[in-house]
């Protein structure tokens, strides 16, 4: 018989070949590179970042400024347009409050009141303004807390506008006996804007004031100035005989 011979695995001395993993060069920065060129390439991921988000935020800016803005003071305008009737109408707690069914161009429609506006145009003119007309209704309406609370809240740069609702609370002030406190708003309403208007009628007011809390000396000096500076205005067309009244009390 033929012997068989067990054929034994050839074991191969080569091993398998292996996968290496090799990494991408780092792309190195061009050693010519200076100033603004070489911090942008050593900090190209943030610069791009903070650029985008500058981006946006312009835009933002942009859209605010240009397109929502005028139209949100649009809306509070035609919105505040019934409560200023009613205001001028002396129907205070209606122009405060609203509430009442109004015809408008789009229909019929439930009118805000001056607080309504205020707090839902609070980024407007409008809705700024609105905080002063609350004030002075609520002024007119005897809730002096509630005037003061919502004058305070007017922002509004208009020279007489502004006086005034420093002045209202003064007035506000005089109501709740807070007479100290009612003089320094006349002060800083008639210093507010120097003007024919609003300051004589706070310098007599302060004056009236003074007279109140017994200090006859700065009440004196308040008509006297009234009557320096604006002997022509309404305020000072009697303003002697207040004079003569105070050096009389006050033995000035």
């Amino acid at each position: 018989m033929t012997d068989l011979k067990e054929e034994n695995p050839v074991e191969s001395n080569e091993s398998n070949p292996v996968e290496e993993q090799v990494e991408a060069p780092k792309k190195s920065i061009d050693p010519s590179l200076q100033g603004f060129q070489l911090i942008y390439e050593k900090n190209k991921k943030l610069i791009n970042y903070v650029g985008g988000g500058i981006a946006v935020l312009i835009v933002a800016i942009v859209y605010f400024k240009m397109f929502y803005l005028p139209e949100q003071e649009k809306e509070a305008a035609n919105e505040m347009y019934m409560a200023e009737n009613l205001f001028e109408k002396d129907s205070f707690n209606l122009a405060l409050k609203g509430g009442i069914m109004v015809m408008t161009p789009d229909g019929q429609k439930q009118m805000m009141g001056f607080e309504q506006v205020a707090e839902n145009y609070n980024l407007t003119k409008t809705g700024n303004l609105a905080n002063y007309y609350a004030g002075i209704c609520y002024l007119r309406t005897g809730k002096f807390e509630q005037a003061i609370e919502w004058l305070k809240k007017y922002e509004g740069k208009d020279e007489i506008i502004s006086s005034i609702a420093i002045g209202a609370i003064g007035d506000a002030n005089m109501e709740l006996n807070k007479t100290d406190e009612a003089i320094n708003y006349y002060l800083k309403a008639a210093e507010n804007s120097n003007n024919t208007f609003t300051t004589p009628l706070y310098l007599k007011k302060a004056g009236f004031a003074y007279e109140l809390s017994g200090n006859y000396q700065k009440a004196l000096d308040m008509y006297e100035r009234l009557n320096k500076e604006y002997a022509r205005s309404e305020e000072a067309r009697e303003i002697s005989r207040e004079i003569a009244r105070v050096k009389a009390l006050g033995n000035l």
